[in-house]
């Protein structure tokens, strides 16, 4: 009988011939729940850039030019078209460019995070390298970051973050 080697919170699995069956635990079946990091950028700042960050990215170029169009006949796409004067490029900016430095230093490591750059376990090592990096154009790197919303949202689920409760506040 072949035992194969995994992580403690793994269940090994016993082969004899025939079929893998699931087999009894040789090692406990504990998991070290990941206690997030402590942040300078408040959970409530960090989710509503989040949510500006993914209205910025669902925004895209205008596919009718007619002003004339009935927002009714259009389903309503003129919301989701990038026009002239939008503000939401301007309020996701403004968001992040009113953060202090360490709340933008952790919004780009969160980001690189987020986008693979770091793994949770390299925090530490993505805030320095993020610190080392900060310079007064901060806003505009994050702001032309594509999918800067889901990166912000990989990066925060890492850290065990979520902005599911703050989301249902703004409902």
């Amino acid at each position: 009988m072949t035992q194969v080697k995994a992580p403690a919170w793994v269940p090994v699995l016993e082969y004899s011939g025939s079929p893998p069956i699931l087999g009894r635990r040789t090692m406990p079946m504990t998991m070290t729940p990941v206690t997030p990091p402590q942040l300078e950028i408040g959970l409530s700042k960090l989710c509503f850039i989040l949510i500006k960050a993914r209205e910025f990215d669902a925004k895209v170029e205008p596919l009718d030019l007619d002003a004339g169009s009935n927002p009714g006949d259009d389903d309503e796409r003129e919301v989701l078209e990038d026009y002239p004067g939008d503000a939401t490029q301007q309020e996701l900016f403004d968001a992040i460019d009113g953060l202090n430095v360490d709340e933008q230093i952790e919004l780009v490591a969160l980001t690189w995070l987020g986008r693979g750059d770091f793994e949770a376990r390299e925090w530490k090592q993505a805030l320095a390298t993020a610190r080392e990096a900060h310079n007064a154009r901060t806003a505009a790197y994050l702001v032309g970051t594509p999918n800067l919303g889901d990166e912000l949202e990989e990066g925060m689920a890492a850290l065990g973050l979520s902005c599911a409760d703050v989301e249902m506040n703004h409902l």
